[in-house]
């Protein structure tokens, strides 16, 4: 099962966002989904990783499943998704498949590369696949293979340093303008994709009051209960941003939304911090002039995301390496598995041997004579298997492995022995 390794990807590198959102799966959706695989397609290992930019589904199997999966996940979804077949790329290829989700998870394919989100989510993904017992030895050890590959990305590349969109930017902003303040109050104003992006990347951090206003309040509610923040009228918008300490302002609109008249009414006793995401500018440059009023425009922030890009673009070619020999050694380790049952039976094997002679000259013999001979047959028993072992391991990194399993499964009837020892 080991090189019958699969893949299939919807992402916005193949599909816009309305056929990319149809197909998405929530924790529970994903396990519902892991569970149908299963059941009803005969999947034993699977993962699936789903984000607002990708679903990708990772699989085992002799044969090529993927319009079995995509009808499975339009039954599920109650869609028809034979029309979105064009939109998903396949991989049936295992090694094509193993480099894909390493380089996926490690976010070499992302929106914005290096995403610090990704690998996160992947590791969710994994525990999701765990909490329904569809990892096998194949994808636990796979998984952990990524996840120490992505250590050493943090550790000997610039790949995940800075903020490199300008969503990512802005919260980085936040953060660095907010640091001496305790628990500041931050209203978003605007969730346009930007807007809406800048939000998600505030979700996780506890330190900010946030509140949402849109023109479509209906808007604001969802994605506000979706990330427990609070919202404000846009009407009262205008009146209220004053109570707050940092004003974020994607509105799309021909005139300035906030204005140097605005300002000057605002009790501003220590900053006021103003980021504009918005072109044409919704806050007017001259607010700048106001004392304690600090204020960013799209293009500071874009310089910022410029910056950190051209540091993660730099470190891409390391982090392929990385990939490269984290493929390596898990190949290594997978063609071992090949022979691992001819190993298991070899062991077998020579193990009656020893048992049944032992059943011919121990009787009688004192206990503490029995356990001394015992002892030395078992060590002689593992110096003779080492060498084969040793050969057989060897033999698999040179790709030679068929040949000597061959010759050990006639020097000693191996088909004849359980793959595993009685014991086990």
């Amino acid at each position: 099962m080991h090189q019958n390794f699969k893949a299939l990807s919807i992402s916005h590198r193949t599909a816009p966002i309305e056929i990319r959102e149809r197909v998405a799966l929530d924790e529970q959706g994903c396990k519902t989904f892991l569970f149908q695989a299963r059941e009803v397609l005969g999947i034993g290992e699977m993962l699936v990783l789903s984000t607002c930019n990708r679903t990708e589904i990772y699989y085992t199997s002799t044969e090529d499943r993927t319009d079995d999966i995509i009808r499975l996940l339009g039954v599920q979804k109650g869609i028809d998704t034979h029309a979105f077949r064009s939109y998903f790329a396949s991989f049936t290829d295992h090694t094509e498949a193993v480099r894909r989700l390493f380089e996926v998870s490690l976010g070499l394919h992302s929106q914005v590369v290096g995403d610090l989100q990704i690998v996160n989510q992947a590791k969710q993904a994994y525990q999701w696949t765990a909490d329904v017992n569809m990892a096998g030895p194949f994808l636990h050890r796979l998984m952990h293979a990524i996840f120490f590959a992505n250590k050493r990305v943090v550790q000997e590349t610039s790949f995940r340093d800075g903020a490199a969109s300008v969503s990512y930017a802005a919260a980085e902003l936040l953060e660095d303008l907010t640091a001496a303040l305790v628990r500041p109050r931050v209203l978003v104003v605007g969730l346009g994709e930007i807007g809406t992006d800048v939000c998600r990347n505030l979700a996780g951090n506890k330190r900010f009051d946030v509140t949402l206003a849109n023109r479509t309040h209906i808007k604001a509610t969802e994605l506000a209960g979706e990330l427990g923040f609070g919202v404000l009228p846009f009407a009262e918008a205008a009146e209220q941003m004053g109570q707050y300490d940092v004003i974020i302002s994607s509105v799309a609109r021909s005139e300035a939304f906030v204005t140097q008249a605005m300002v000057q009414d605002w009790n501003i006793l220590s900053y006021k911090f103003l980021i504009d995401l918005a072109v044409p500018r919704s806050i007017e440059s001259q607010v700048e002039q106001m004392p304690g009023v600090v204020l960013y425009n799209i293009d500071e922030i874009q310089s910022r995301a410029n910056e950190a890009l051209k540091k993660r673009l730099a470190a891409v070619p390391h982090v392929q390496q990385i990939v490269t020999e984290a493929l390596v050694d898990f190949s290594d380790w997978s063609r071992e598995m090949v022979v691992s049952p001819t190993i298991n039976k070899l062991k077998n094997a020579l193990e009656q041997i020893r048992q049944e002679e032992l059943a011919r000259h121990l009787k009688g013999l004192p206990a503490d004579e029995a356990e001394r001979i015992e002892a030395i047959t078992k060590g002689i028993m593992q110096k003779i298997i080492k060498l084969p072992v040793l050969q057989l391991k060897a033999a698999c990194k040179r790709g030679e492995a068929e040949t000597l399993v061959d010759v050990l499964n006639d020097l000693f009837n191996l088909e004849a022995q359980p793959a595993k020892s009685p014991e086990a």
